[in-house]
């Protein structure tokens, strides 16, 4: 298996040369960290790039496997769950938790992919009684959210079949537990990169 330095370069190699990040910078910007060996800051740059960019898979099992090795857990969380969006696709919404007054939640979640609620997405079972189904949740833009509070956030489907009926301005409601933990409006369905 190649080394973490090696994959960046190979990620690198996998987008087009001038493809900017939201802050400007390029993949020759890259280039140029590369060459004074600022490896988090190549993989910090290149995972917004591969955002703005909507990267493949490959890449982003690249740069997962490099984050894995420079140690750098959530790097590897954020790059596997890009990768498995690739590949399966990704709801995005605006959710609002309940306030802790309302719901079972007390406390703020870190916004890191680690939780896996529940969703009424508006599946039933056999019997026509409500399905939930689970997706791992990203807080956008905010290291974590708390009871009463709205973020935007990427919902990756573990059994993504189950979510492709979505379309904007679907409400979905998040469950932890038998209360409803918050309330979502879907804003975008990202399709599996082809």
């Amino acid at each position: 298996m190649d080394d973490a330095f090696t994959l960046l370069r190979q990620a690198v190699d996998l987008l087009p040369e001038d493809a900017p990040a939201e802050n400007g910078q390029t993949v020759r910007d890259v280039r140029e960290d590369i060459g004074r060996q600022e490896w988090e800051m190549v993989l910090a740059v290149l995972i917004e790039i591969g955002d703005v960019q909507r990267a493949a898979l490959g890449f982003w099992e690249l740069l997962a496997e490099a984050a894995r090795q420079m140690m750098l857990d959530r790097s590897r969380r954020w790059c596997a769950s890009r990768a498995w969006e690739a590949q399966h696709g990704t709801v995005r919404a605006t959710l609002s938790l309940v306030g802790a007054e309302e719901g079972r939640r007390r406390t703020a979640f870190t916004g890191d992919g680690r939780l896996r609620p529940m969703w009424d997405v508006g599946n039933r079972a056999a019997d026509g009684e409500q399905d939930l189904n689970i997706a791992r949740l990203w807080v956008e833009f905010a290291e974590e959210l708390g009871p009463g509070e709205t973020a935007d956030v990427r919902l990756v489907p573990l059994q993504p079949e189950q979510w492709k009926h979505l379309k904007c301005g679907d409400v979905i409601t998040m469950h932890e537990s038998r209360p409803v933990a918050g309330t979502a409006t879907v804003i975008e369905v990202v399709p599996p990169r082809s």
